[in-house]
């Protein structure tokens, strides 16, 4: 299916995408919070913003939510005597759904006719809207703004028997993409999305059971990958063991290309493909879709590394670090005006004049949003010397917004949706600028290029083909569309 973008959420400071959010959760290991916080370390580049840890010891739940970085809250070795229990669910959190507000932060609980649900959420309910209007306009009250409470409404309203019941009933009513944990009575319970666009996988680790949003996290806590939680279904954990429940016909699995691309850490694996050989395979394919005649190959750090030094040993050029990223620079940095916001740039990226000095240079970086970053760091590499600067991509132009939870500008400010590849080039200052195409995506990520039988990537970024309905879009352009014609008849 193929839509329109409306106005996002978008960081302009930054222009990469923004990480999403990452979910962790334990049954059955002893002091629980302590493999919690450890898993949600390894998370932390899937959310800054806030983080949080629900525990359960049989008896009592137990809580703690703050704003800031997991090592801010959860490193003082304390925190399993603050949150007791052998099971629990955490959380990091960057906003798509909901403003960065102290309320919106997970895990978020509620008591519910039978017990009590705790729930933590990555990704985007795209009937999350509609769902709410229907239960507001019914006497629910919402305690947030983000799109998981829906969940903890509709549960609270079912007629199930149990809470658990109530609770996958829930998930037949939602849509979109989404990698859910759980408490619920205790219990714990683990879902992904109908067509898996969110990564969600199950480890275990001396008799407990581990689900997290990314191998890295079971890696961390020395717990084995079993296998990813599959599309559609969910699993219940408790004190007898573990069931499997199909919530939603199985479909074509749809994993999020930008897992691969940008967002997942190196050392994980997602659908059981490594994340930093699939990246090093898009720079060989970039190569062979864009080469270069150039003395040396430069990554925009740190996500543009693998792919970079893929590229490079295809080419048989040498590869440097020609950039020095600052790994301090903070939310502090980000500022309001573009000047400010360049100087961000350059507190963020330096140059190492040595080895771009009097050298024909390419770049390397995962993507191309906006294209402020990009154009500031062609301009530090003449800066340094460069005698010509070429730009390569990672990843095909992105001509789409996403729906599913990256915060990404709309259409029209994304860069690819305007311009063509030359346009673009000149924008950017660059001597040329190349992309990997979709099928060396395909290529590189399943081995196979993009066609209707062949296994498949959410890739509506690129394509403008989206997996699943839009309600909450399609309702809001209808509405729009109809003021308009209000306005016209006026």
């Amino acid at each position: 299916m193929r839509f329109p973008a409306p106005p996002l959420a978008y960081d302009a400071a930054s222009d990469h995408l923004r990480e999403e959010c990452g979910v962790i959760g334990v049954f059955g290991g002893q002091d629980a919070a302590l493999l919690i916080a450890l898993g949600l370390h390894a998370l932390q580049h899937r959310g800054q913003e806030s983080c949080g840890i629900v525990t359960h010891d049989g008896d009592r739940v137990y809580a703690e939510r703050h704003m800031g970085l997991v090592g801010e809250h959860f490193a003082d070795g304390e925190t399993h005597h603050r949150l007791p229990g052998s099971s629990g669910i955490g959380h990091v959190r960057y906003s798509t759904s909901g403003g960065t507000v102290t309320r919106n932060i997970q895990p978020l609980y509620a008591d519910v006719r039978g017990g009590g649900i705790a729930v933590a959420h990555n990704g985007n309910l795209t009937n999350a809207r509609s769902l709410r209007n229907e239960l507001v306009a019914s006497g629910s009250i919402f305690q947030s703004t983000s799109d998981t409470e829906v969940i903890l409404q509709i549960a609270a309203r079912s007629d199930r028997s149990s809470a658990s019941k109530r609770f996958l009933s829930a998930l037949k009513q939602i849509e979109g993409a989404f990698a859910l944990v759980a408490m619920v009575n205790g219990r714990l319970i683990a879902a992904r999305d109908p067509f898996g666009i969110r990564p969600l996988v199950l480890g275990e680790l001396d008799g407990a059971t581990i689900v997290a949003s990314e191998t890295c996290a079971l890696d961390v806590i020395g717990a084995t990958y079993v296998r990813d939680i599959e599309p559609g279904e969910a699993i219940i954990v408790n004190e007898n063991g573990m069931k499997s429940d199909q919530f939603a016909p199985p479909r074509k699995a749809r994993p999020c290309a930008f897992e691969y691309i940008y967002f997942a850490r190196p050392d994980s694996e997602i659908s059981g493909i490594s994340v930093y050989d699939a990246r090093k395979r898009m720079g060989r394919q970039l190569y062979l879709d864009a080469p270069a005649d150039v003395d040396v190959v430069i990554p925009v750090p740190d996500s543009g590394v693998p792919a970079a030094l893929g590229y490079a040993q295809a080419a048989g050029v040498p590869y440097e670090m020609g950039i020095i990223r600052g790994h301090y620079v903070g939310r502090t940095f980000i500022q309001p005006t573009q000047a400010k916001r360049d100087l961000g740039v350059r507190r963020k990226h330096s140059a190492n004049p040595p080895v771009i000095k009097g050298k024909r240079v390419l770049l390397v970086d995962d993507s191309i949003v906006r294209g402020t970053t990009s154009r500031k760091i062609v301009e530090m590499m003449r800066e340094a010397g460069a005698t010509e600067v070429h730009f390569r991509s990672a990843c095909p132009p992105i001509t789409n917004p996403d729906f599913y939870g990256i915060d990404m500008p709309s259409k029209e400010e994304l860069m690819a949706s305007a311009l063509d590849t030359n346009a673009m080039a000149k924008a950017l200052k660059a001597d040329s600028l190349g992309f990997l195409s979709i099928n060396g995506l395909y290529q590189a990520v399943l081995g196979e290029n993009r066609n209707a039988d062949a296994p498949q990537l959410a890739d509506h970024y690129f394509t403008g083909e989206y997996a699943t309905r839009l309600l909450d879009h399609e309702r809001a352009a209808s509405d729009k569309d109809r003021q308009l014609s209000l306005l016209v008849d006026a």
